[in-house]
């Protein structure tokens, strides 16, 4: 079995299915891992959750924030469509609830012990090993399917912005929810600045990638995220970036995740970047 981790598709059908060509993807053989945003932004984000949905005996994902942000308008009363999304032909779609029941129930985190490698969509917290990663998105999962529609209208907001095992209730949740699919800096201690979105070096000196920390107990697995396409592909740290900006104008990427061997496909670009 090849598994092959697929960075930010964000709607853009026409380069998954190119890139699929490229990998000479087999559902016989192949493991696919999308480390999340598989809609929105791109113009065709209801094909691009069907052919992912389509492929899901092979597909592993974890959600993104865009992900999330599907669902809040699908099942929340307060959510609100943004400039820029894409998402108004799955809400409409005759087999949306199929779609996004399935969507609802993908993970916050992938683990693959045996091989050592933990696939989220943004990052981790310095003091977060990856043990305890796993129990706190399993506390969002059990939140989200107990009760959707609350836990949706509550997801949004930027605080607290810093990890305490005191957090409770949707404070907590939210924390988690922020960190997993929206952390690109923090600092040493765990603070995290979610509005930073350029390459590295343009926040505030304290706040460096969350990946480059010394302290970061989660250096025993090798982490596989996405969300940061002002980063592009990296390898290092201990860590894999595969948002190589497809919806900007960038490249989508694919890497075998045995032989850590990248393959990109071209993209046209349907937005304008606004800093990331």
């Amino acid at each position: 079995m090849t598994r092959f981790a697929i960075g930010d598709v964000q709607g853009c059908a026409d380069e998954l299915r190119a890139l699929l060509s490229r990998i000479h993807f087999s559902a016989d053989r192949d493991q696919l891992w999308f480390v999340g945003d598989i809609v929105n932004r791109g113009p065709r984000s209801l094909a691009a959750l069907r052919q992912v949905h389509a492929m899901r005996d092979n597909a592993i994902v974890v959600l993104g924030n865009h992900d999330l942000h599907l669902l809040a308008l699908a099942f929340a009363e307060r959510a609100k469509e943004k400039a820029g999304d894409t998402l108004s032909e799955i809400l409409t779609a005759p087999d949306r609830d199929e779609l996004l029941e399935w969507l609802l129930g993908r993970p916050l985190a992938h683990h693959d012990a045996t091989r050592g490698d933990l696939m989220v969509h943004a990052g981790l917290v310095p003091e977060w090993s990856v043990a305890q990663a796993l129990a706190r998105a399993r506390e969002v999962e059990a939140a989200r399917e107990r009760a959707p529609e609350r836990f949706f209208d509550a997801m949004y907001g930027d605080e607290p912005d810093r990890w305490s095992d005191d957090l409770t209730g949707m404070a907590r949740l939210r924390f988690t929810v922020n960190v997993l699919t929206r952390l690109r800096v923090c600092t040493a201690d765990g603070r995290v600045d979610l509005k930073m979105k350029g390459p590295p070096g343009t926040s505030r000196s304290k706040y460096r990638p969350w990946f480059e920390h010394e302290n970061r107990r989660s250096r025993d697995c090798r982490v596989i995220f996405g969300h940061w396409s002002a980063l592009g592909y990296v390898d290092t740290h201990g860590v894999v970036g595969l948002d190589t900006g497809c919806v900007w104008g960038g490249a989508l990427t694919a890497l075998n995740l045995d032989s850590a061997r990248p393959i990109s496909v071209p993209c046209r670009g349907y937005q304008v970047p606004d800093g990331g």
